[in-house]
């Protein structure tokens, strides 16, 4: 079955309804896709309450360094795990309204340092094509396959150094070479992509001119903390199987409720995949009915880690074993 652009992307379940896996029964998944502008709104207000917080112990904490390190930890916590709420905008989830996505989906984007609206493209191949070697976008990013990659992957090697040319490249509209970016999105994309690399530019230019806010309030916490968001999305299919079953293709993480909270919900990463149009707050919902048909359910994301290295050597033992993909690189 074939989906164009505009179907896969109106679609809530982003063309998945056909895939091997979905085991629920239809009335029991529109139950679950009630979206809510107030939990939203409750959920973003959350979220940025805590990057003040976080920001005024970076303040408070800024004549001790031996608070202020930590402090800029918590802080680059809060700010790289906006990739979340923007991955929900994204599936227009996080909000009942289109336009609450949208203007949240671009802010947590901005700030996570994403472009909204060219992940959305590249996030519903993904979906649809799941561990699939030939079309999974996340697949053609890079794929540790062995401890030393890993510890590359985690550190950001593959994540900071390309996203200046990554910015640029979509501001000037270059996205031909992304086959699930169709014509029509290439102005948006670059619009949208341009107002971000402006407001970068400008931070960096107020650094260069001595004016440090966005160095210790936003660049250097999101560097410090990047890690962290890193090993969470490599725990979401490395190590899984190849093909289109989303119940062998995809781990879903038990986690702190803290984490849970700031990855709104993403570590029940299976069930979102089985189930894109399900919202973040009712995810655990969906788990509690899934969890006994789960595959790859580990309880926390130190074991997670552990599965992810140790696929490493299987697959290096045979090529028919799983392999993994880096989770959202791009």
């Amino acid at each position: 079955m074939s989906l164009n652009h505009s179907e896969s992307l109106d679609a809530p379940d982003m063309g998945t309804s056909f895939l091997p896996g979905r085991i629920l029964d239809i009335s029991v998944v529109r139950s679950l896709s009630r979206r809510s502008d107030v939990r939203g709104i409750l959920q973003a207000a959350i979220h940025i309450g805590m990057l003040c917080v976080t920001g005024s112990l970076i303040y408070f904490a800024s004549t001790n360094l031996w608070l202020m390190v930590p402090a800029m930890f918590l802080h680059g916590f809060v700010i790289v795990t906006m990739f979340a709420p923007m991955h929900e905008c994204v599936h227009r989830t996080a909000f009942a309204t289109t336009m609450l996505n949208e203007v949240f989906g671009w802010f947590f984007g901005l700030m996570s340092f994403y472009n909204f609206h060219f992940y959305r493209h590249y996030h519903t191949w993904h979906h649809r094509y799941t561990q699939d070697p030939e079309k999974d976008p996340e697949l053609s990013d890079f794929k540790p396959e062995s401890f030393p990659g890993y510890l590359s992957e985690v550190i950001g090697l593959h994540f900071w150094p390309l996203r200046p040319w990554r910015f640029l490249k979509l501001a000037m509209g270059q996205t031909k070479n992304n086959p699930y970016v169709p014509d029509s999105a290439r102005r948006r994309i670059a619009i949208s992509a341009g107002l971000q690399l402006t407001v970068y530019v400008a931070a960096v230019a107020s650094i260069l001119m001595g004016q440090m806010a966005a160095w210790y309030y936003w660049f250097l916490p999101a560097l410090l903390a990047q890690p962290f968001l890193r090993m969470i999305t490599l725990a979401e299919h490395t190590g899984c199987t190849l093909g289109d079953d989303g119940l062998t293709n995809t781990r879903t993480t038990l986690t702190a409720l803290p984490i849970r909270l700031f990855m709104w919900n993403m570590p029940f990463h299976t069930e979102h995949h089985l189930y894109p149009s399900i919202p973040f707050h009712l995810l655990p919902e969906a788990h509690q009915k899934l969890k006994s048909r789960l595959i790859h359910l580990v309880p926390s994301y130190v074991a997670a880690q552990v599965e992810v290295i140790q696929s490493f050597s299987t697959t290096s033992s045979s090529s028919t074993d799983p392999s993994g993909s880096t989770g959202a690189t791009t």
